[in-house]
């Protein structure tokens, strides 16, 4: 592939890394959130979270055009900084974190409500506070699902198209990521050149599942022999906080 060829797919990686490091940040901090949470709205606040999931893409652009765009309530304040979203590549971030962040929130979510509360309890008896319980005993006996859910969102994030192209257009060397260079590219009739796009993307979307099927494992593994790691994280929370 040629320097020029290689852009799009630099422009999807460097999208997707972004887009996959908030969604981690965020995913977490909502799952932790919902998972141990109880309060009225809660049923309707996570089908607002899994709605990105189930809309089409096309519907999920629009509904970021009428958020970002000139006249909607975030395109009016970052207006007023002299600043905008639409046709940048900050538009592909923010286009391809929506579309993510329920599988990231899902997959955390699951592995958060898998904890059994006596060891967090335990963990609190020992003198742990909930800053140390949740870094020291919940976050690592959720890593396997945290882990899946970020190759998950990462996935996603690269092959979005339709909500990207709604918000950021196709804008070679700006907003022109694989999907959309593959589109246009077949729409041209360079069907030769789209394939080598096709393929990096396979290459890519591949490893992502092998490293998914390893965490799987990983998971299993910790889940034969979990005893002696369990106790070992709970007594680390409480002595060494």
């Amino acid at each position: 592939m040629t320097e020029a060829e290689l852009i799009p797919i630099w422009i999807s990686l460097k999208t997707a890394g972004t887009a996959t490091f908030i969604t981690f940040i965020l995913g977490i901090a909502a799952a932790r959130w919902m998972a141990y949470g109880d309060f009225k709205g809660k049923n309707l606040l996570d089908g607002l979270f899994i709605l990105p999931l189930v809309l089409p893409p096309t519907v999920l652009g629009f509904g970021l055009l009428l958020i970002f765009g000139k006249n909607g309530p975030l395109g009016q304040l970052l207006l007023y900084f002299d600043k905008t979203v639409i046709f940048s590549w900050s538009a592909t971030v923010i286009a391809s974190t929506v579309v993510a962040f329920p599988l990231m929130y899902q997959a955390t979510r699951a592995a958060f409500e898998q904890i059994q509360p006596n060891l967090e309890d335990a963990a609190r008896t020992l003198g742990a506070t909930e800053w140390a319980v949740f870094w020291k005993v919940s976050m690592p006996l959720a890593w396997p699902g945290i882990a899946a859910g970020t190759i998950l969102a990462f996935a996603r994030s690269l092959g979005e198209f339709g909500a990207t192209l709604m918000l950021a257009g196709n804008i070679p060397g700006k907003t022109q990521t694989a999907p959309l260079a593959i589109y246009f590219a077949v729409e041209a009739g360079r069907s030769d050149q789209a394939l080598k796009w096709v393929l990096a993307i396979l290459l890519i979307s591949f490893a992502s599942i092998i490293a998914l099927n390893y965490w799987k494992s990983r998971q299993y593994s910790s889940w034969r022999s979990g005893q002696p790691m369990v106790k070992e994280v709970v007594i680390d929370a409480g002595y060494r906080d």
